[in-house]
């Protein structure tokens, strides 16, 4: 069963299910999970039997943590929502300014605090979401089984480049990263989670998470080489593994990394403040009439 082909098939067992059909559509980013043939435009999805309409979105190929609403013949269901065949399925991702609040939202409450847990593939994303202040566990020896562990209990957001972790039917807040470069990386988490308004730079280790606070030169003096000592008057400390930083060479790139994330928290705001503007107007508009 799965997505409908040309292919030839065997005589049917007169015993098995009956072969049923529905139609998919996926829409936006959704659109990333699917073969080019079926991206942005209906197709055809065959199954047997009755499975629930999340199991059908993730054997497309689209992990239910991705998903946000979906409308079957236009009334909008729960993951849970059975497929007996005839049906037409719409999905939709995130809806960052539409109201649809009469709808089945199918995504969870966000989290209070945006906290995260890397798989082992995104080993410098993590540096850099630390390095902007995000409590993000990252190993290079974590299994999936750990990651989920670390979500569950933890309430934390999972980054990954794995489809198969977000599939897992205990997982609830997951993201899927399309790019393979870190700090494209960094803009696409900042965009998606609209970080902007919770970027604390240099407060968190680049190294094990822990939190970093301001020391005194003096405390610095027996942890850095002397002509470290001698020219740099700032100095931080982590909490946790004692490792000192300063503002070194490493400062341009590291800025670099920081001046990416603002910037798209700067062009959500415009975003944000451009949408809102035409209903500005309206009210005023109505006001005055």
């Amino acid at each position: 069963m799965g997505l409908s082909g040309s292919s030839s098939e065997s005589p049917r067992d007169p015993h098995a299910p009956i072969e049923r059909t529905a139609e998919f559509r996926f829409y936006e980013e959704l659109n990333d999970f699917l073969p080019d043939q079926y991206r942005k435009r209906s197709f055809p999805y065959r199954f047997r039997g009755a499975p629930s309409v999340k199991d059908c979105i993730e054997a497309i190929g689209t992990p239910h943590t991705e998903v946000d609403l979906i409308l079957v013949d236009g009334r909008s269901v729960d993951f849970d929502h059975i497929l007996r065949g005839g049906e037409r399925v719409a999905v939709y991702p995130m809806f960052e300014r539409l109201d649809v609040s009469p709808v089945t939202r199918l995504r969870p409450t966000p989290l209070r605090e945006s906290r995260f847990v890397a798989d082992v593939h995104l080993g410098t994303l993590a540096r850099y979401l630390r390095l902007l202040g995000f409590d993000t566990v990252w190993r290079n020896d974590l299994q999936d089984q750990e990651i989920i562990r670390y979500s569950l209990e933890e309430r934390r957001i999972i980054l990954t480049r794995d489809l198969g972790i977000l599939k897992d039917g205990r997982v609830t807040h997951g993201y899927w990263l399309r790019s393979i470069d870190p700090m494209a990386q960094v803009e696409e988490v900042v965009r998606v989670f609209d970080l902007g308004s919770q970027l604390a730079p240099y407060s968190r280790c680049m190294e094990c998470n822990g939190t970093v606070s301001p020391i005194s030169r003096r405390e610095a003096a027996p942890h850095v080489p002397l002509q470290v000592f001698l020219v740099y008057r700032d100095f931080k400390r982590c909490e946790s593994c004692g490792r000192v930083y300063w503002a070194g060479s490493h400062q341009r790139r590291l800025r670099a990394v920081i001046e990416k994330a603002e910037a798209v928290s700067t062009d959500q705001v415009r975003e944000r403040r451009r949408h809102r503007a035409p209903d500005a107007a309206s009210a005023d508009i109505q006001s005055n009439n």
